[in-house]
């Protein structure tokens, strides 16, 4: 398992803070390891209280010239530096499978797909449309404004560390916002080359800043400042109930994507073949380590056994390796952490009677490499089927009826995403009809658009990041009435 040598040179990463790029005032840095090889591979600058002071007077600086700037200008703006960033999604894919793992051509789809929400903001930022509302009185003019809402402060994941931000930072900056966001640490360089696109395409200074450090201590602070009037936040869920309820007491607008534990119902009429392609493709994707990816099989025991051969046959044709070497279909886990959760999660089944079909263990004793695992016969009560794996682990388990496929489906507190199988439009009705999510992909993998809502229903979180609905999170509601005299 040996890695590939990359033509773009990991660089450290510092602060963005009005415009700039900045070690913090400390000097404090982290490393950042490759999680192929275990070894540090650069350093991101630790931001402190002075930092992050600097960086809120310049969100508000930022968000006075950004909200004052047209919309079709801002619109052409953000294009310009969507176009930037497709012609440097190269680098930046290059950069994004050193510090996360994937493949390369995961990280580039990653890349070109954010260039594409961004103009897809940049065009809907055009469309925040007031009204004029008909008067009890003629002499009076009623008028519904729409003004962005302030500065954003958001908090992003690595498992995504270009695609979660710019579904946040493109509905800021369409609707007039500045935006100010905490990106992870442990894969930092990536959303660094993300923003420089728009600092290169000409956005005032301020409009945009990022931020590394301690999550903690940085989301403490910038969620209670007062310049902040806006969080948005991907992650888990009980990470996602603490800045919620802080964000409460400060009575900030909030956006929550938690986590997820998505079932797929196989009906007795689906076709075994294309439900193992698209969910095995959508299973397997950047490891398992996807919010939305399939975990929970549900599968008619008609076609059970046939499901199961085939899903472990797709599982045993990816390619394990360093995610710039060539034909590798599936990366190592992000970190270390990682393989100590699928551990425990492999250990767990195993106890509660559950088979390993394939897979199940950590590959090499270099890097984050754990075998793509399929479990079947797993029991209710497994923690595999109770929480979020995070990881290349599909858990199989068969039904008898629908119902009591979609009664399994609803069972958990999440409702992020869903697949399901079937050739029966009667039963993709019913399905669309009485899951409990907030995303729903029929006879296909996920396929997110920057057009359709982006969200989940229950501990999964509330508001969209997808859609028209992304942007009114972001604006404020102004009533006027106007009386001539």
């Amino acid at each position: 398992m040996t890695s590939a040598s990359s033509s773009t040179p990991y660089t450290d990463t510092r602060l963005l803070i009005d415009g700039q790029w900045a070690d913090a005032a400390s000097g404090k840095t982290l490393d950042v390891v490759n999680p192929a090889t275990g070894k540090a591979i650069g350093k991101v600058a630790h931001a402190g209280i002075v930092d992050l002071d600097r960086a809120l007077a310049s969100a508000q600086r930022g968000f006075e010239a950004w909200k004052n700037t047209p919309a079709p200008t801002r619109a052409t703006t953000m294009r310009k530096a969507a176009g930037l960033i497709r012609e440097r999604a190269d680098t930046i894919a290059a950069l994004l499978t050193q510090e996360q793992g994937k493949p390369l051509a995961e990280a580039r789809g990653e890349v070109l797909a954010a260039a594409e929400i961004i103009e897809w903001f940049a065009d809907e930022g055009r469309r925040v449309y007031g009204r004029i509302v008909p008067s009890r009185n003629l002499a009076v003019q009623q008028l519904v404004l729409k003004e962005a809402v302030g500065p954003v402060a958001a908090f992003t994941p690595w498992n995504f560390p270009v695609n979660q931000i710019v579904r946040k930072l493109g509905a800021a900056l369409a609707t007039g916002c500045s935006f100010l966001v905490k990106a992870p640490e442990e894969t930092p360089a990536s959303p660094a080359a993300l923003l420089q696109a728009f600092v290169d395409a000409g956005v005032p200074p301020g409009t945009v800043g990022l931020v590394f450090g301690d999550p903690a201590e940085i989301s403490n602070y910038l969620i209670a400042h007062p310049i902040i009037r806006k969080v948005t936040f991907t992650g888990s869920t009980p990470v996602g109930k603490q800045l919620a309820a802080l964000a409460g007491a400060h009575m900030k607008r909030v956006t929550m994507e938690l986590g997820g534990h998505a079932p797929v119902i196989i009906a007795e009429d689906a076709d075994v073949a294309l439900a193992v392609k698209a969910a095995g493709a959508a299973k397997f994707r950047n490891a398992g380590q996807v919010c939305i990816s399939p975990t929970r099989f549900l599968v008619h025991n008609s076609l059970r056994e046939e499901f199961s051969r085939a899903l472990v046959k797709h599982a045993e044709s990816l390619k394990l390796g360093d995610g710039l070497a060539e034909g590798t279909t599936l990366g190592p886990l992000a970190n270390s952490r990682r393989l100590t959760a699928m551990a425990k999660v492999m250990d767990d089944a195993r106890a509660k009677g559950a088979k390993i079909a394939t897979g199940g263990e950590r590959i090499g004793d270099a890097g984050n490499f754990f075998a793509p695992t399929v479990l079947t016969d797993v029991s209710l009560d497994a923690d595999v089927f109770n929480n979020e794996p995070f990881g290349p682990v599909a858990a199989i388990r068969g039904f008898d009826t629908l119902e009591e496929a979609i009664t399994e489906a609803n069972r958990l507190p999440f409702g992020l995403a869903g697949y399901a199988f079937t050739k029966s439009i009667k039963n993709a009705h019913l399905l669309g009809q009485r899951l409990e999510l907030g995303m729903l992909w029929v006879n296909q993998p996920a396929m997110p658009s920057a057009e359709m809502p982006f969200g989940g229903v229950k501990d999964s979180g509330y508001g969209s990041e997808g859609g028209p609905e992304a942007l009114e999170s972001y604006l404020v509601t102004k009533s006027v009435s106007i009386l001539g005299v």
